[in-house]
């Protein structure tokens, strides 16, 4: 973490000094907006979180509840997850509080007595080490709750607006000479309830003098990103089609304290017996777990009659299913009951299929709006987070005058793919979860699919397409262990300036920035005569560099790109006054000299090595939402200057 570089700070350093519209932040709904987010689940406070950082921007965030959510429905934790909160800055205090998964137990029927459940296989959460972060179990609203403190803590000094529930939206039509109004979209809003964000922190309601319940507004905004859950009614706004059908199969799901003689009780566990089957979560805090327990197909004309099930009835099925082991419950949070379903919007934005590329959409939806499956792989707030993010960073860019609206265009191409996928995979999953022992054609069958695609639950198969911010992999050769269009794979480094082991990647925080990785070619540093320290000066003093074309007047050098650099030898053997000084630029009102861009492998951890790195060096460009861009040597400096041209405008 750095600060003080703005002058001494003797408080939370993780509190941001207010800019922009942080620093007099009005406690009503202003008329007009940048962004409005309807919505503050996962999707929609990440896309705050996010708009945060760019304090130019008012952004607001609406939500029909009158306060912080309390009870979540997900929990599960995704490595990738992990490492997005660490780029949000909280991921250490979340994994402190968090129940964590290290590996699954697989309960079946006993050969020997197949009215009992024994235990058939254990296996690793994690077995290829795919992240050094982990997976994880904590309520929904905890996550919030740090995504809102981000937000409250940044420049932009966001906060929800509770108790307003969206009501409908018009999207003006281009005039006769094909402009738009400032603001062409007009929500309507209703006020729910006598409740807002007032003067309080960041996810407490504080009333708010004169609310009154049944109030209409009208809310002009340039974008607005729907995150308003299953049943969006942004998405109908937009005319946008939720495709898919119901499996025709019931859970009951309940949070539970109990009493158990199951000796699993805290271990992940899929639990399949003559009964029916149970996926057991253990939850944070020691005592907690939640249940999803089988309770069988439903008929087609059953028009929602199993959503009825007491929490008795699935309390008994429960314990039929554990036999010989029981179940005494004393107490239940939060239980409900839900059919699979398996749902993607057919796009994402409000630009019709077949106008694609025509204009520039002015309406996403996000999270739950455009994908909804079931919740036993836990993907529905991981994939949800993800979404925000792309669409969050992006408006940044657009609004802040550092990309072309086109760049808009990339959110349904890239994260229409990825809710597909996630449904054919939660498809397979959830079939393989609902079927009886006896039925499958192998016995191991559900724990090999487990072990087999362990990677796409975790977070880590997203592979963007080429695109305006995705290269082509004429050069991934130079770095096979950064694939561009996955997320950037941090690796073990050294920070030269002191010595100290660090993780590459948790540099990258959700500050809005491109991320350029220079690592050197094998020569011993120097600031003059290598291949990096020629790429170096090219960078530092080109009119086509990046840094010298978009960097606006008057800004930090680092402010639009963070050019950190990793070179071959050991940390003792890189002297600091050798290296070029693009990568010690000076910061701030006093123009302080930031140590923490220049690192050296870890000899025990070759960061070369462990992601491919060619030995003549590589540039790894990475976007503000950790995904890799573009890979490409040294000397291509013509290839980095054409590729941000196309993304960035100049200033």
């Amino acid at each position: 973490m750095q600060f003080h570089h703005y002058g001494y700070v003797s408080g939370d350093p993780r509190v941001q000094p207010a800019a922009g519209v942080g620093i007099d932040r009005a406690e009503e709904l202003p008329d007009e907006v940048d962004v409005l987010i309807v919505g503050s689940g996962p999707a929609g406070m990440v896309a705050a979180a996010q708009l945060a950082q760019f304090p130019g921007i008012v952004t607001r965030i609406v939500e029909r509840r009158p306060g912080r959510l309390e009870i979540g429905q997900a929990d599960g934790i995704q490595a990738r997850s992990v490492e997005t909160f660490q780029a949000f800055g909280f991921a250490e205090r979340i994994i402190a509080e968090a129940y964590r998964i290290t590996e699954m137990a697989f309960w079946k029927p006993d050969p020997e007595n197949p009215r009992n459940i024994h235990r058939a296989a254990v296996t690793p959460d994690d077995p290829s080490g795919i992240s050094e972060f982990p997976h994880l179990i904590v309520n929904q609203a905890r996550v919030l709750d740090y995504f809102a403190e981000y937000a409250h803590n940044s420049p932009g000094r966001i906060t929800p607006d509770y108790g307003w529930e969206f009501d409908g939206l018009d999207i003006a039509q281009p005039s006769a000479d094909g402009t738009l109004p400032d603001y062409p979209v007009t929500v309507v809003l209703e006020r729910v309830t006598g409740v807002g964000v007032g003067a309080g922190d960041a996810s407490h309601a504080a009333p708010l003098e004169g609310a009154r319940t049944g109030e209409r507004r009208t809310v002009r905004a340039k974008y607005v990103v729907g995150a308003d859950g299953a049943r969006s009614r942004v998405r109908e706004s937009i005319g946008a089609s939720h495709v898919g059908a119901q499996s025709f199969h019931a859970w009951g799901v309940m949070d539970t304290l109990a009493v158990t003689d199951f000796p699993d009780i805290r271990t992940k566990c899929s639990i399949q017996s003559e009964a029916g089957n149970i996926l057991l979560i253990p939850r944070e805090g020691g005592h907690l777990f939640r249940m999803y327990v089988d309770l069988g197909e439903v008929p087609e004309d059953d028009h929602g009659a199993v959503r009825r099930t007491t929490l008795d009835e699935i309390i008994a099925k429960a314990n039929d299913i554990l036999h010989p082991y029981t179940l005494d419950v004393r107490n239940v949070p939060w239980h409900s009951v839900y059919e699979v379903g398996h749902r993607v919007t057919d796009r994402f934005d409000d630009v019709p299929l077949d106008e694609q590329g025509s204009r520039t959409p002015r309406v996403f939806i996000t999270g739950d709006a455009c994908h909804t499956h079931s919740a036993k792989a836990g993907q529905g707030m991981n994939v949800s987070m993800q979404d925000g993010w792309n669409i969050g960073w992006k408006l940044g860019h657009v609004l802040d005058g550092r990309a072309d609206p086109a760049l808009l265009e990339t959110y349904h191409a890239e994260r229409h793919v990825v809710a597909k996928d996630l449904i054919e995979f939660d498809r397979e999953w959830s079939k393989l979860m609902a079927t009886k022992p006896e039925d499958l054609g192998d016995p191991a069958e559900l724990e090999e699919f487990y072990m087999r695609t362990f990677e796409f639950p975790a977070g880590f198969m997203t592979q963007y397409e080429a695109s305006m911010i995705v290269g082509e992999a004429g050069h991934q050769g130079l770095a096979t262990g950064f694939p561009i269009g996955k997320r950037f794979k941090s690796a073990p480094v050294e920070r030269v300036c002191d010595g100290n082991p660090v993780q590459l990647g948790h540099h990258h925080r959700a500050d809005g920035r491109w991320r350029i990785y220079a690592f050197a070619d094998a020569a011993a540093p120097a600031a003059h005569g290598t291949a990096l320290a020629d790429w170096a000066n090219w960078l530092r003093e080109a009119s086509d560099s990046p840094l010298v074309a978009f960097t606006p007047d008057g800004a930090d050098i680092d402010s639009v790109f963070d050019v950190k650099v990793v070179f071959q030898q050991p940390h003792a053997a890189v002297d600091l006054g050798r290296v070029p000084t693009t990568f010690l630029p000076k910061n701030g009102p006093f123009g302080l000299t930031d140590y923490e861009k220049v690192y050296a492998i870890d000899p025990q951890h070759d960061i070369f090595e462990l992601r491919g790195v060619d030995r003549s060096g590589a540039v790894v460009v990475v976007r503000p939402d950790q995904y890799v861009a573009n890979v490409l040597p040294l000397g291509a400096v013509d290839e980095l200057a054409g590729f941000f041209r196309g993304v960035v405008l100049p200033r």
